[in-house]
């Protein structure tokens, strides 16, 4: 038993290793190894995205740029779509909750954003990443389209922060607050940010964000 955990440690650590890496050859080498132990959820959770949640941190370190960050990103789809081609129907159709995720408008930062929706994904969310720039309306529209529970607002500007609070209330005006859960993030926002203009959570980075979701909607 001892040898086997270790080894599934070990397998953990070459699949987060390798997502470091962003080398998606090595990504889907080490997805097709663990698969043969583990559970798919759990190669996802605990190796894939521990991974994508470093690259995130040595982003922000100014250790890795932008080209690795969408690489990593890469590689890990790749990885995912191995694993949810071997999973049953119901469980890759069983989604957490839908999460409509965008920039703001007038900012036309994403890479944060990105990393957020990749992760939230990861964790067995569905979601809708709208892109950056993005026009108040268009974040409520798209909810309504896909029949969101939770719409994530980022924003890398003091200047664009206000976009925040106009989908909140242009969501109040549509008479669906009480129904879409509000995430905010980006680099000026603060908890005291979301709780002045009423979002349900503020996240400070992409393992932040994929805890609270689970918070608000898993326990529903």
């Amino acid at each position: 038993m001892g040898v086997e955990m270790e080894s599934k440690e070990e397998l953990l650590q070459e699949l987060s290793d390798a997502i470091v890496s962003c080398k998606k050859d090595r990504v889907i080498d080490a997805v097709n190894k663990a698969k043969e132990v583990m559970e798919p959820s759990e190669i996802i959770e605990k190796g894939l995205s521990a991974g994508m949640t470093q690259v995130g941190i040595l982003f922000e370190r100014g250790k890795l740029f932008l080209p690795h960050v969408m690489m990593a990103a890469d590689a890990m789809t790749a990885g995912v779509k191995i694993l949810e081609a071997e999973m049953p129907a119901e469980t890759q159709t069983k989604k957490l909750g839908v999460i409509v995720n965008g920039t703001v408008e007038g900012d036309v930062h994403d890479i944060g954003k990105s990393i957020v929706s990749t992760m939230l994904q990861s964790a067995g969310f569905e979601v809708h990443d709208i892109g950056r720039d993005v026009p108040i309306r268009d974040f409520i529209e798209k909810a309504k389209e896909v029949n969101a529970d939770m719409i994530g607002l980022s924003a890398l500007m003091t200047t664009t922060l206000q976009g925040q609070k106009d989908v909140i209330e242009l969501l109040k005006e549509e008479g669906l607050r009480d129904k879409i859960k509000v995430m905010v993030g980006g680099a000026p926002a603060t908890q005291a940010w979301a709780d002045k203009i009423g979002a349900d959570c503020y996240a400070e980075n992409a393992s932040e964000a994929v805890a609270k979701a689970k918070e608000l909607l898993v326990r529903k």
